[in-house]
């Protein structure tokens, strides 16, 4: 029986559950690393200064303290910036030199033989900051002195714009406007940065890291500390979760190798919870202004959104992501009339990086409050808005005007489903109901329907297949997991082509020296490519084996079939005579000439020849109470189309991630800072990261879409329930108030908030 389309549960969690995961925080106890030290991170305090003095005698002189390195010490050159289209005066030093730009930014470097040691000789690190005017809002950056010299605009890391940037409303019947923010939010992975470094025995430069792929990270360190690559063994383990956010190594986990080298000793660093608020990069952190316009009947004709991306202190990748919302712009629709323009800004403040969806989760706010704006202007139904301008399934695949070729797409039968799983038809009537009755507790539905690109970016992966000896088959895998199940996954593919029992199959993934290439986990495309390329490398493997085994039968290899099930191979008609694959492999072993473990192999590197769409819908169900704007969410229902699903109960748990990601986003999460760029929420105690108490049992309607893009007609799924999820919820609470004459309330909707808009609505009608 094929295992494809199966709930088989992970494989992944008993050592986990049993504590004995491999982290990077386990490497003190492994011999290879004996003699680690510790390196601790001063930091700024504050958002922006001239370093006027820097006195580290002290923390020198502390019992434990092996070093303590400021950037007078450091021979690197700057961290380089991630596109060549930013401003080229945005120059970021490894540890800040004669001025710091964002509380949080590394000034000097500890480095002891414990972590507590270390953690107490920083504290004794004298900084004397001269503070310089900070901004923390992107707009009024916009008009602020340059954070750096010789900048062509200041401020402006970089702009964007599609033809001009300007849709055509002249011929609109009705337009509408919309200014909403997308709020700035803490990835929090439970594991933070950590990393490890050190010089081996076989004079290269071995690097832990806990990040999305180590292939990248090791082409990014060896740049940055001048080594060939084949000069360093990059490697992770067990990875506590990313989101994105730890996708590129940071200014200190690159400074580790070099540590290493200088002190002659493997340095491992750890930073706290608090140190990676303000350190690791943020996601989101967008204003965008959005203008639609269409007519009376409710026809969307134009659409125009115009971006400013909070860049942060120094143009991480965040500042590129409005390209993504240019990119899917039009969402699920069909709009005559476009514009995009974009401006990513410098502020005293964390710099953005991506965050799971990385620019489609904005791209899905900014279309989906539009349309919902639009329904109200025009007093239609938002579901008969989205309904009469979805783009139909005869017209797939589908090039839009920004580029983008959508592979398939049923927009109308997937919102059906979710609408009948929902029974919106009773919620409505409820609702009015509710209404009439004057009932204080104000009962809100949301609707978001949506598209996004997955594998966009790099869209080839490695995959290998190999029997050895004993009759075990391990894949190699470019992909390396943080939590996805890809263990799990790949296993289950190699199994359903060659037969093998999923218990005698191993997955080798996430070593520089065990894997010869791979590239990032991230942008939904693991199953797509990676999955794509262990299965037809399986396919492959077989055709070799079956060469072998037409040997053992005596037979021609064309005569000879693979039964799956059974994993044997016989001549076609003659089952009752076989060959199992531990048969293949001990011929193989007892062959001269055969050598090593590895007795047949088979690699493939996949590339697509485009990205996938995945799309649906989401409907959120929320409780605004009347006197207090606290707002419950009820219910959170997902129709989620991603092609064939290889994995259900995998895809389920990607899925729950996703919309407890855009939910908590849409009524939670905010990063915060002051006027002077003093972080806020610097803490899991002011920043309410969300946890299972806070959400409902989430309601998932099951959409299959083939694509025609790879073998396994499947598509990308790790992000869309933040795609979706965000907007819909966002969409109900408006929907909650609208009858009070609230036309739109920005995220998060906290009860301050909410209650706010509803007594200023109140005022406004006395």
């Amino acid at each position: 029986m094929a295992l494809r389309g199966t709930s088989v549960v992970r494989r992944e969690d008993e050592p986990l559950l049993r504590g004995q995961g491999q982290f990077v925080a386990n490497l003190a106890a492994d011999a290879e690393w004996d003699g680690v030290v510790h390196a601790c991170y001063v930091t700024s305090t504050v958002a922006h200064a001239v370093i006027a003095g820097l006195d580290v005698s002290e923390a020198r002189r502390a019992r434990g303290v092996i070093d303590v390195v400021t950037a007078a010490d450091v021979d690197l050159p700057p961290y380089p910036a991630p596109s060549p289209a930013f401003d080229a005066a945005i120059v970021r030093p490894m540890l800040a030199d004669d001025r710091v730009r964002f509380v949080g930014e590394p000034v000097a470097v500890v480095v002891a033989e414990t972590a507590a040691t270390a953690i107490d000789a920083a504290e004794l690190v004298v900084v004397n900051y001269e503070p310089l005017p900070a901004f923390a809002d992107p707009e009024a950056a916009l008009s602020a002195p340059a954070l750096f010299e010789g900048m062509a605009e200041p401020n402006v890391v970089l702009r964007m714009s599609l033809d001009g940037g300007q849709a055509d409303f002249a011929s609109c019947e009705v337009v509408a406007e919309v200014r909403t923010v997308n709020n700035r939010i803490a990835p929090c992975p439970l594991e933070p940065r950590v990393a490890a470094s050190r010089w081996a025995d076989d004079g290269r430069l071995h690097h832990m890291n806990a990040g999305q792929g180590p292939h990248p990270v090791r082409a990014a360190l060896a740049k940055m500390l001048g080594l060939e690559r084949d000069q360093m063994r990059v490697f992770s383990r067990d990875v506590g979760g990313s989101f994105g956010a730890k996708a590129r190594p940071h200014p200190e986990e690159t400074l580790l190798g070099w540590l290493s080298d200088r002190l002659g000793r493997p340095v491992m660093w750890v930073p706290s919870r608090s140190d990676d608020m303000v350190g690791l990069v943020h996601g989101r952190g967008q204003i965008q202004y959005c203008r639609i316009g269409g007519t009376a009947d409710g026809r969307i004709t134009a659409f125009e959104v115009r971006v400013i991306q909070d860049a942060g202190a120094y143009g991480n990748t965040g500042a590129a992501l409005p390209s993504n919302i240019q990119a899917m712009l039009t969402g699920c629709y069909d709009i005559a009339s476009l514009g995009f323009s974009s401006v990513s800004v410098l502020t005293n403040t964390t710099p953005i990086g991506p965050f799971r969806g990385a620019g489609r989760p904005e791209a899905a706010a900014a279309i989906e409050r539009a349309v919902d704006v639009f329904a109200a202007e025009v007093g239609m139904d938002p579901v008969e808005v989205r309904r009469k301008n979805f783009l139909a399934p005869e017209r797939f695949p589908f090039e839009t005007q920004t580029g983008m070729r959508y592979d398939t797409g049923a927009y109308e039968a997937g919102m059906d489903a979710a609408l009948d799983a929902a029974d919106y038809a009773s919620l409505r009537a409820e609702q009015a109901h509710r209404r009439a009755d004057g009932d204080d507790k104000l009962l809100g539905i949301g609707i978001a329907t949506y598209v996004e690109r997955t594998a966009g970016l790099g869209r080839s992966e490695y995959g290998a297949v190999e029997l050895v000896e004993g009759g075990r088959i391990v894949g190699r895998t470019g992909s390396s997991p943080y939590g996805q199940g890809h263990h799990t996954s790949w296993a289950m593919l190699i199994s359903d082509r060659t037969g093998m029992p999923m218990d005698r199959i191993d997955i080798v993934h996430g070593d520089t020296d065990e894997v010869p290439q791979g590239q990032i986990t991230g942008g939904s495309r693991s199953v797509q490519l990676a999955g794509t390329s262990i299965w037809e490398a399986s396919g492959a493997l077989v055709d070799q084996a079956r060469t072998v085994a037409a040997t053992l039968l005596e037979a021609d290899p064309a005569d000879v079939t693979l039964d799956t099930d059974s994993g044997a191979f016989h001549v076609v008609g003659t089952p009752a005579v076989s060959v199992d694959w531990a048969a293949v492999a001990q011929h193989l072993a007892a062959t001269d000439g055969a050598g090593g473990p590895r007795l047949l192999h088979a690699e493939e590197t996949f590339e697509s020849e485009a990205p996938t769409f995945p799309f649906g819908t989401h409907i959120a169900v929320v409780e605004v109470d009347r006197h207090t704007g606290e707002v419950e969410l009820q219910r959170l229902v997902a129709c989620d189309d991603a092609g064939v699903i290889v994995n259900p109960l995998l895809a389920e748990g990607q899925v729950h991630g996703g919309l407890a990601h855009g939910a908590a986003q849409a009524l939670y999460e905010e990063f915060v800072y002051d006027d002077d760029g003093n972080p806020l929420t610097a803490n899991f105690a002011d920043y309410p990261v969300v946890s299972a108490a806070e959400m409902p049992f989430f309601e998932r309607v099951l959409h299959e879409t083939p694509t025609h893009v790879n073998p396994l007609g499947a598509k990308g799924l790790g992000e869309a329930g933040s795609v979706g999820s965000t907007p819909a919820v966002q969409n109900a609470v408006i929907d909650a108030v609208a009858h009070l004459g609230i036309r739109h309330l920005d995220m998060p909707l906290t009860p301050q908030r909410v209650w706010r808009a509803i007594t200023d609505a109140a005022t406004s009608m006395d």
